[in-house]
């Protein structure tokens, strides 16, 4: 499933003023995002505030994104939980409202074990017809799904890949490794700017990124470098790109980014409770890392 694309961003969900969610700046966001380079859309994850947003309002946002990027990019749903149940439920519907694939994330807080994660994982595969990539985010999380049961899943033919955001190089080589010979159409995405380079070395496909809201074309070229051999320019692009990667981050995702989107004049609203706008001092440093760079979203 590589035609998924190799820059996906991970969608902030706008909100007005009142918090409830801007649908016009929603279509006007998915646009300017395939403008700037992305190969498709992760709708309503971390990024989007999932944590936040109702099952309701993710329905009604998959369907906006599925009208304002038409056949022009992939939209994959966010529709992940620690209720089996509930993630069989909400992939059922997105697959209903057209969506091309869908996230799932290791399930929190309840700490299953590694036959719990295969078992959640195929029972919510099982149910739909829908791609569907897993998402390995430990600091999230807490569990960490092992090489092994992401190895073990990916006979499990529509599940079709992995966003690794656990760092672990050693254990995405596994993977990597492990999945060439039974599913070499299994893919491995970034679930981390910093890492996208460095996974790519050891066979990674690309990046599902946070930091391409800003600059998605110059992470595209980045890879396109990679993949075309030219590797001195793609690691000049990386350690250019680094600084923006990592100070994304400086609070919890995706406070910083709705901060820097709001700063350079695309609004996108203030991010729902419990998650604040940064302090001033936080601000200060985001504003202060985005100086060095030329933003590549539209605007107009």
């Amino acid at each position: 499933m590589k035609e998924l694309g190799r820059l996906i961003t991970a969608m902030v969900t706008p909100f007005k003023e009142d918090g409830s969610i801007d649908f016009i700046q929603t279509r006007k966001l998915a646009k300017a995002l395939v403008a700037s380079g992305s190969d498709g859309i992760v709708v309503a994850g971390t990024t989007g505030e999932s944590p936040t947003v109702t099952w309701e309002e993710e329905h009604a946002l998959f369907m906006a994104v599925r009208e304002a990027v038409g056949e022009n990019a992939k939209v994959i749903a966010g529709t992940g939980s620690n209720s089996t149940a509930e993630a069989i439920e909400n992939t059922i519907k997105a697959e209903k409202l057209g969506v091309d694939a869908a996230l799932l994330v290791v399930p929190y807080y309840n700490k299953p074990t590694q036959e719990g994660l295969y078992r959640h994982f195929k029972a919510v595969a099982d149910s739909t017809t829908l791609p569907i990539i897993l998402y390995n985010v430990p600091s999230r999380t807490i569990t960490s799904m092992s090489a092994e049961t992401t190895i073990r899943l990916s006979k499990i033919q529509n599940i079709v890949g992995t966003k690794e955001a656990s760092g672990n190089l050693g254990e995405i080589a596994r993977i990597i490794d492990g999945t060439q010979s039974d599913r070499p159409d299994f893919t491995v995405w970034s679930g981390n700017d910093s890492d996208t380079l460095p996974m790519m070395a050891i066979g990674a496909h690309g990046v599902i990124s946070v930091a391409s809201h800003l600059v998605g074309l110059q992470i595209k070229r980045m890879m396109e470098s990679f993949v075309a051999g030219n590797l001195a320019e793609a690691a000049a692009l990386h350690r250019h790109l680094t600084p923006i990667f990592n100070n994304l981050f400086v609070v919890a995702n995706p406070i910083p980014i709705k901060y820097a989107l709001n700063y350079i004049g695309f609004k996108v609203g203030q991010p729902r409770l419990p998650l604040t706008d940064p302090d001033e001092r936080t601000a200060a440093f985001i504003r202060d890392t985005l100086k060095g760079y030329h933003i590549d979203l539209p605007l107009a």
